[in-house]
């Protein structure tokens, strides 16, 4: 058969859809993604499997919805039997690589991630840059590279033991962009990508950037002075009209281990959105590097590269920071950009709906792989070549999947062509009262008008209910093979 592709991932963190240049209107500083953008197919409506960070990693690499791959929650260890489109690549023959996060088990608070059977064969784990593991492959570099930031930083490592963990400001967070975790990521890719090995590879390389705590390198922020970045969308006024948890989230993000929307004035504000454009431009440079080693007439035309991001970021938008079972466009609309030159149409934008966990389906069938049974996606590079459809739905979970809660918090989303409905589960779910939200997206984007009451619309609501019923059946898990009728 003919040679398999290259195929590359970079995957950003909490990374909103409008955070990035090619998004119209959009406040984000991207070259490099832009170029990347030119050469290929943007998909403008990419929806997360989930708002969190476990269950959606685990989707884009089993092709799965958390429901069927059963990592419902961050803490959660993917089960041993889950088909990782990582694992099979490396048993097709691929020279396989992690750079960075990985999250498919518990990591929480410098506890080193189970290992499972990922396949790959080149890993620098890191959770991200404050973890205390001794096997995060940053903090190695870092003490190889520049001794005296990690001697003045390592009192910073947050560790198994620590107390009352919230998510702020640490030195590692404010590295300079030299000794970044960001930096180290393209370096480490770099390395990956010049290795002199014949066999075709497979790169995931993971940035933790825009990821909070808000920090950036200072000649990143002064590209963004106050009053740069629009305000946020909507304010406390607005959640009287939405499910109660979402004022009780303005007021204490993460179950009260982050930072919220309530501790800080308008100028706090104001810094906490630049600072976030900053670490997305920082972040784009480090992409640039590694685009600038698959540009090389080597990589460049054998090789497919998807960038996109696990989920959003709420910052400040609807009076919240952070995430968590709101599923906000912010929260749950990831960016997706795709390049594999004579596969992908160039400057291809996608209006149709697809989602994180197709990333699976689509390296699959570019590889020549198996169908899996249990795939529940699609193949992008189909879908921006015409060859497919996207779909005019999208589904989104969350099952109490972030920091827990009491009683548990558990939320449904589905967009359904213009309309978006989210259902806030109640008894016999969790002991919380059954709530609701209703969009019209053509009329009301930013999602300020909760529909979910008004009579005019009771119809409407009724209707994409049962949808959401059907998408959720349509979805489980029937991948065991029936071998006779009883």
């Amino acid at each position: 058969m003919a040679r398999r592709p290259n195929i590359v991932i970079i995957c950003t963190d909490q990374h909103r859809f409008d955070a990035v240049s090619t998004h119209p209107g959009s406040a984000a500083v991207t070259p490099h993604l832009e170029r990347l953008a030119a050469d290929g197919a943007v998909f403008d409506h990419c929806y997360s499997p989930s708002p969190v960070c476990a269950p959606a990693r685990a989707s884009m690499l089993t092709g799965q919805y958390p429901s069927s791959h059963g990592l419902w929650a961050n803490g959660v260890t993917l089960p041993a039997d889950a088909s990782l489109v990582s694992r099979e690549l490396a048993e097709a023959g691929y020279r396989t690589g992690l750079i960075g996060k990985l999250h498919l088990a518990a990591a929480f608070q410098g506890r080193t991630e189970e290992r499972i059977e990922d396949g790959f064969e080149y890993r620098r784990w890191a959770h991200d840059p404050f973890h205390g593991s001794p096997d995060n492959a940053y903090h190695q570099w870092l003490r190889d590279r520049f001794p005296e930031l990690w001697q003045a930083a390592v009192g910073d490592v947050v560790t198994p033991d620590q107390e009352g963990f919230v998510h702020a400001d640490t030195a590692f967070d404010a590295m300079p962009t030299e000794a970044h975790y960001s930096t180290w990521v393209a370096e480490e890719a770099t390395e990956f990508l010049q290795a002199d090995d014949e066999r075709p590879f497979f790169l995931v390389a993971n940035l933790f950037d825009p990821h909070h705590p808000f920090v950036a390198p200072e000649e990143y922020l002064a590209r963004f002075p106050a009053g740069s970045v629009p305000p946020p969308v909507g304010g406390l006024d607005e959640l009287a009209t939405k499910p109660a948890f979402q004022t009780e989230s303005s007021g204490c993000s993460y179950a009260g281990h982050g930072p919220s929307f309530t501790d800080f004035d308008a100028a706090g504000i104001d810094e906490i959105r630049r600072t976030y454009q900053a670490m997305v431009t920082l972040a784009d440079e480090s992409i640039g590097k590694i685009i600038e080693v698959l540009d090389q007439d080597r990589f460049k035309a054998d090789t497919l590269v998807i960038f996109t991001s696990d989920h959003g970021e709420l910052l400040g938008d609807h009076a919240m920071l952070l995430k968590g079972p709101m599923m906000y466009d912010i929260a749950v609309r990831v960016p997706m950009i795709m390049r594999w030159p004579d596969q992908v149409p160039a400057g291809r934008r996608v209006a149709s709906q697809v989602g994180l966990h197709d990333v699976a389906r689509t390296l699959r069938a570019a590889a020549a792989l198996p169908e899996q049974p249990a795939d529940q996606g699609i193949d992008l590079v189909a879908v921006a070549d015409g060859r497919a459809e996207g779909r005019d739905w999208s589904l989104s979970q969350y099952r109490d999947s972030g920091y827990p809660n009491t009683p548990p918090v558990h939320s449904t989303m589905l967009r359904s062509g213009s309309y978006k409905i989210i259902l806030w589960h109640g008894d016999p779910a969790d002991g919380r009262e059954s709530e609701g939200e209703l969009y019209d997206l053509a009329a009301d984007p930013d999602e300020l008008i909760n529909l979910w009451q008004e009579p005019e619309h009771l119809a409407t609501r009724a209707r994409l209910l049962q949808q959401l019923v059907d998408t959720s059946v349509a979805v489980e898990d029937r991948s065991a093979p029936r071998v006779a009728p009883w």
